[in-house]
C-alpha cells in the first residue's frame, strides 16, 4: 500500500461520506444489481471482518461484530459516500455449522466471486497471531484459478507486535507463488485503528479502477 499524501488524504474523504447497509443476500437473486465497483472481505469465522469494516468507516455498528463463529450467513452490501460497495462475505473454516449450511455459503460465494464484473478486489484476513491456515490457502488457489484479484489484509497485529512483520514477511513469501495475489500486504488492527489510513486509500483507489474483464 502507498502511504502518500494525496492517497491518504482521497482516502480519509471517502470514508468521511456516507456509509449505508445497502442489501444482505442469502441466494443469488438477492444479489444487488451491478452498479458501483466492489471491494469484498473474506476470511475464516471471527477472523475480524466486520470489525475491520466498522474501523474504516469510523462506525461502531455498521457491519454487525458477532463472537460467535459461523453468525455471518449471507453476503452484505454497504455503499461507500456512492462511490464503492464494500462486500462481506460469510466466514468460512468454522466446522460446527451445518455441512448443507456451509454448501450454500460456499456455492453462493462461488456465484458472487466468478460472476461480479465490478468486483475490483478480494480482501482475504488472515489474523496475525496465526498466519495462514489450509481454508485460507483454499481460497488463494481458487481465487487465482477464476483470476480474481486479491490482497492480504493481516488483522489483529496489535496483540502480536513482537511477531507481526515477520509473519508478513512469511505470508510474502508464499503469496510469490500465487499469480492473482496483490504483494502489498495490510498490517492493521480494528481496534488500535493501525492501518486503517492507509487501507481507506486503497480502498480509494480501488475505486477508481477500470472493471476486470
Amino acid at each position: 500500500m502507498t502511504d502518500a499524501a494525496p492517497g491518504i488524504e482521497a482516502g480519509r474523504r471517502l470514508f468521511a461520506g456516507s456509509c449505508d447497509f445497502v442489501a444482505g443476500a442469502a441466494t443469488e437473486s438477492a444479489l444487488p444489481t451491478l452498479g458501483l465497483p466492489e471491494v469484498a472481505f473474506a476470511g475464516r469465522s471471527n477472523v475480524g471482518k466486520s470489525s475491520l469494516i466498522n474501523a474504516l468507516t469510523g462506525r461502531k455498528a455498521l457491519a454487525r461484530v458477532s463472537h460467535t463463529p459461523g453468525r455471518t450467513q449471507q453476503i452484505n452490501f454497504f455503499n461507500i459516500a456512492n462511490r464503492l460497495m464494500l462486500v462481506d462475505l460469510p466466514g468460512y473454516g468454522y466446522a460446527k455449522a451445518s455441512k448443507q449450511k456451509i454448501g450454500q455459503w460456499s456455492g453462493l460465494i462461488l456465484t458472487y466471486l466468478q460472476g461480479r464484473p465490478a468486483l475490483r478486489r478480494v480482501m482475504v484476513l488472515i489474523d496475525a497471531r496465526h498466519g495462514p491456515k489450509d481454508s485460507d490457502r483454499d481460497l488463494f488457489e481458487l481465487l487465482d484459478k477464476i483470476g480474481v484479484s486479491y490482497q492480504i489484509v493481516m488483522t489483529k497485529a496489535d496483540e502480536v507486535p513482537k511477531t507481526a512483520a515477520a509473519t508478513r514477511a512469511a505470508i510474502a513469501t508464499e503469496l510469490a507463488q500465487h499469480p492473482a495475489a496483490f504483494p502489498e500486504i495490510a498490517l492493521t488492527s480494528a481496534r488500535a485503528g493501525t492501518g486503517m489510513p492507509e487501507l481507506r486509500a486503497v480502498m480509494a483507489g480501488l475505486a477508481e479502477a477500470p472493471p476486470r474483464r
